[in-house]
């Protein structure tokens, strides 16, 4: 039987330009939110650029930046989301992204398995069109992971 881990994929539609002033306390966030990451427990692997983050990548649109990672649980997912140094950037979402073009879609993978944008874009539409189901869920709706 396979062991699981967590992958999660967070979208955001940008009120303003990357590098725009409006946006500089998040830009200057990045560093430090990403290696609290990088060293929570369960922490598995993110999606990065050459730059150590994934603010360049645009594949959902020039106005939308990704965040793509894989933890070992839920549990590890939600303490460093809601219990570390992310959760100043969390407070101030609202003055950086547009709050009604985010999603944030949970799913499970096997073990050692890492996700593409397309698997994660996949994921996003199956929340989208038939709402939270074991194949893409949200924090409020968890799931198993498959066989448990």
């Amino acid at each position: 039987m396979p062991s699981w881990h967590l992958a999660q994929l967070n979208t955001a539609r940008l009120r303003h330009p990357i590098d725009s002033a409006e946006m500089a306390d998040f830009v200057s966030a990045l560093d430090s939110v990403n290696a609290a990451a990088d060293d929570a427990p369960g922490f598995v692997w993110r999606l990065a650029d050459a730059s150590g983050n994934a603010t360049s990548l645009r594949p959902f649109g020039e106005d939308r930046i990704v965040n793509l990672s894989v933890w070992r649980d839920v549990e590890s997912l939600r303490r460093y989301v809601y219990a570390t140094d992310h959760r100043s950037v969390l407070r101030r979402r609202r003055e950086w992204f547009d709050p009604t073009e985010s999603v944030v879609v949970l799913w499970w993978v096997e073990a050692g398995h890492r996700p593409s944008i397309e698997e994660a874009a996949q994921r996003s539409e199956v929340l989208l069109r038939h709402g939270p189901t074991s194949e893409a869920f949200t924090f409020r709706s968890v799931h198993r992971p498959p066989g448990s």
